[in-house]
This record gives structure tokens, C-alpha cells and sequence, in this order.
């Protein structure tokens, strides 16, 4: 009875250090999937309740009056249009200081991107006068705004972000900064921002408020507001690129409380979630212009779009988005020229 008794001790005991191998292995395995899952989780916590937080239904639904049904962010092509707004902390009123409509199409992984002057000399759905571009959010809003871009290059608007500076500054500040290259000494004033901001020629990688200011300096850039777009596109393209290899959920949750408080979109958490795949084709980024001449009516000056200029990158997007250009969605400029001139109010 002592021998079996030891036998199975010394069985015990061979068998012991394997099992204690699966067994921390298990552990661990199972220790890391549950913090692997637990972060995963809290993000997507954080992410949806941002999103749900900041959603902003439009006037007119789900879905751009230019188009027949709601379009899918995975299998159709669709546009964004990135308003930047000249306010600060939850506010997200005012005039648009930044305004960049992009062009997504799933089947090509391509990105098209196009800065609007924000000085543009437009006509905007619902008063009688034309305006600047930027005028249209201070008279309407979102609704107003995406009816005004819509109205310019006869297509539809799918999706809108709107955020303000102080959105802007922690997104940058949260990914870590980025890069762009600098193509001139960049010195920038706003006392009530980030104060007086400095930024040498070359690549450089800039923190929130740096960031800021390169997108809003436009006095010392020898091409004005069409370089003032260029450097808006770089930071949007920047921002776009680095958050797509974005690794650390520093600050996560501050962020995610930030921009519930200071952005707001029609994006759902799960469209946001489906245009992930873009992120390996960021390269495919092509940068758009609108050519014009610089104009002042009655001592106002404004940005003169050339119509031939506007043609294009109208046909540019059509194309980009799949849409039929014997479709017609809005009122040409030239419609709209002839109802100004009769008075009639292009809101009706």
C-alpha cells in the first residue's frame, strides 16, 4: 500500500510541471484577452457614446435631397463635408472658418479633396443676395451650409462634421501631433487662441495649437486663401493618416468627452466604423482646387469663382461618385443669376 501510495506521488510529481506550464499559459492567455478586450471594449464605449452624443439630425433625414435613396458607406460611394468653425469651447455656432469636402469611392479606395475659399462669392439657398461661402452657417447653420455647397456643385452632401477649434487642437494634440511639411515661416496671432505661434520652413510635426494656426495663417501666404486651403488639406490629410496607425488610448477618454462637447455629425458610429477601410489606400489622396479671381463689391472683398472652374471639379466629383451627369439635382448658376435678378427668393 506504501509503494502505490509513492507511485502516485512520483506520477504527480512528473506530471506537475507540464500541467503548471498550461496552466500559467491559460492564465495568461486568458489575462491578456481580457485586458486586449476590456480596452477594445472601453474604447468602443467611449467612441459610440461620443457619437452618440455629438449625432446632429439634418432637416431634411437621413438622406442628401440630391439623391434617390440613402447611400451605404461601404458599398456606395459618398461625401463628407468638414466644417471647421471659428468658435471655441461648446461652440459650435458662427462663421466657417474651414471648408473641405471630400469624396470617398469604396470600390476604388481613392479619396478626393477640395478646399473651399472661404471668401467664395456664392449664391446661398434661402436669401437674396449671393454672399461668402462661410456666411451661410451664421445665417442657417448646418442645413444651410450643405444646401449652399450642394446648390455649387450640383451634388449631393451625404455626411457633415462640424467642429471647433478647441475640437480641432485636442484631436491633434491626442494622436500625437502631426506632420507636414512647412513650405514657408509661418507666424500666426490669435490672442484669444494659443496667443502669438511661430513655425520654422520644413518638416515639422505640430502639436494642437501649432496646428492650428499653420491651418488659419493666410496673411503672409503670398497665394492667400487658395494657400491657406492647401495647408488645411495637409492637415486634414495628416490628421487622417495618423489617426489610421493611432496606437495609444492616452487622454482617451477626455478626448472622447471633448468632442462630444465641441463636434457634431450625422455620421453614425458604425459608418465611422465601416470607412476604416480607407485607411491602408491614404496615399490615393487627390487634392482638388477652384480657380478665381480676387473681387470687392462695395468695398467687400470676396473670392470671384470662375464657372468653368466650378464645372470641373463639379464633373470631377460626379464622377468620383458614380453619379450620371444627365442627372441635374440642383439650380445651375446660371438659374440662380436669373432668379436674383427677378428677385425671387432661391429658398423656395
Amino acid at each position: 500500500m506504501t509503494d502505490l501510495k509513492r507511485s502516485d506521488k512520483n506520477n504527480k510529481k512528473k506530471s506537475s510541471p507540464f500541467r503548471r506550464f498550461v496552466k500559467y499559459t491559460l492564465f495568461t492567455l486568458l489575462g491578456v484577452l481580457l485586458i486586449a478586450g476590456g480596452v477594445a471594449a472601453y474604447m468602443i464605449y467611449q467612441i459610440s457614446s461620443a457619437t452618440s452624443g455629438s449625432q446632429e439630425e439634418l432637416d431634411r433625414g437621413d438622406k442628401s435631397e440630391f439623391r434617390e435613396v440613402a447611400v451605404d458607406p461601404v458599398n456606395d460611394p459618398i461625401s463628407v463635408l468638414f466644417l471647421g468653425l471659428d468658435s471655441r469651447e461648446d461652440d459650435l455656432s458662427g462663421r466657417t472658418d474651414a471648408m473641405i469636402l471630400a469624396t470617398f469611392n469604396p470600390d476604388e479606395k481613392t479619396i478626393k479633396m477640395l478646399s473651399i475659399p472661404r471668401d467664395s462669392y456664392v449664391d446661398i439657398p434661402g436669401r437674396q443676395n449671393k454672399d461668402k461661402i462661410n456666411h451661410a452657417h451664421a445665417f442657417g447653420g448646418v442645413n444651410m451650409t450643405i444646401d449652399t455647397v450642394e446648390n455649387l456643385f450640383d451634388i449631393p452632401v451625404d455626411y457633415v462634421v462640424s467642429l471647433n477649434f478647441t475640437a480641432f487642437m485636442e484631436i491633434v494634440d491626442t494622436i500625437g501631433g502631426v506632420e507636414v511639411d512647412v513650405p514657408m515661416p509661418i507666424s500666426d496671432t490669435d490672442n484669444a487662441t494659443y496667443g502669438t505661434i511661430e513655425i520654422d520652413e520644413g518638416i515639422q510635426t505640430l502639436n494642437g495649437e501649432e496646428a492650428l494656426a499653420y491651418a488659419r495663417m493666410r496673411k503672409q501666404d503670398p497665394r492667400g486663401d487658395l494657400g491657406r486651403g492647401d495647408r488645411q488639406k495637409d492637415v486634414i490629410e495628416a490628421i487622417i493618416k495618423q489617426s489610421a496607425n493611432f496606437r495609444t488610448i492616452t487622454r482617451f477618454g477626455s478626448l472622447m468627452d471633448s468632442l462630444e462637447r465641441n463636434l457634431s455629425t450625422n455620421l453614425s458610429f458604425g459608418n465611422m466604423v465601416s470607412m476604416h477601410s480607407y485607411a491602408g489606400e491614404l496615399d490615393n489622396i487627390e487634392s482638388l482646387s477652384l480657380e478665381g479671381e480676387d473681387s470687392t463689391i462695395e468695398g467687400v472683398y470676396y473670392y470671384q469663382l470662375y464657372d468653368e472652374s466650378v464645372n470641373d471639379i463639379s464633373d470631377t466629383f460626379r464622377d468620383h461618385l458614380e453619379i450620371a451627369h444627365s442627372e441635374s439635382f440642383g439650380v445651375s448658376n446660371e438659374e440662380a443669376a436669373e432668379s436674383e435678378s427677378e428677385g425671387t427668393d432661391l429658398g423656395e
